[in-house]
């Protein structure tokens, strides 16, 4: 029998149960597993990890855990450089998209309606999110503990909030996204970024008390929504800057 020491930092402590919360503590396992292994069997998604030192000293997830080694593990830092020191991946994703898992339809619409490029569809399956991950460079937003410790995905986020709004605000303080908050520049409905449009071009698809009470009208190129400011946009207002207050 051999044994690690273990601390892990920050959000990683809301994966583990109580006694080992927040300390460094001693773990006793058999044969010759790599750290990436012996961190998800403590049901931490590898995704949910950006920096791992070994004996003060930086190494990547096939690294083979030996007899007495001192294991610091240390969460996702997509706001903060540290390309020079951690060897977990490449590099952290500078362009900030979105790939989120088909529980969060919610969330989704609410990343959208601040302007975060987000794909969602209910019916994507786990080898269709990592294909459209790695392509595209997305970060997937999952619940799934199981589908963020598969392998070949690099950039992942995992949830244990159940309140879309709890999600949101998650989402925006992980990857430091309140200054790039753009509000209705996105559609809703379909990711599409909206076009400022004339009132003539739409005069005739809006209802009658509309054409009366508003000026500016914007759409969306590929769904053919058209968006106004409205009473549902003064909502959105009132949301956002419920967010905001929290800075």
């Amino acid at each position: 029998m051999k044994t690690a020491y273990l601390r892990f930092y920050e959000e990683l402590n809301n994966f583990l149960p109580k006694e080992k919360k927040k300390i460094r503590f001693t773990h006793q396992f058999n044969n010759n597993p790599t750290v990436k292994d012996m961190i998800e069997s403590f049901d931490i998604p590898h995704t949910q990890v950006d920096l791992i030192l070994v004996n003060d000293k930086s190494v990547d997830f096939s690294y083979i855990v030996q007899d007495g080694d001192n294991i610091s593990v240390y969460p996702v830092f997509e706001s903060l450089n540290i390309k020079n020191i951690s060897k977990v991946r490449e590099e952290p994703l500078r362009e900030i998209k979105f790939l989120v898992d088909f529980h969060l339809g919610k969330l989704a619409r609410y990343l959208r309606m601040l302007g975060f490029d987000t794909l969602y569809q209910n019916k994507y399956n786990p080898s269709k999110i990592i294909k459209i991950s790695k392509s595209e460079k997305r970060i997937i937003i999952s619940k799934s503990r199981q589908l963020l410790k598969i392998k070949d995905i690099t950039h992942g986020y995992c949830l244990t909030e159940s309140n879309p709004e709890k999600q949101l605000k998650k989402v925006l303080y992980r990857f430091d996204l309140y200054a790039n908050i753009n509000p209705f520049s996105r559609c809703i409905i379909c990711n599409t970024k909206l076009k400022p449009v004339n009132k003539e071009t739409v005069i005739d698809k809006i209802p009658e008390k509309v054409k009366e009470l508003h000026q500016e009208f914007a759409t969306c190129q590929n769904c053919k929504k058209i968006y106004w400011k409205g009473t549902h946009y003064e909502n959105m207002i009132k949301f956002i800057d419920r967010l905001m207050s929290l800075l």
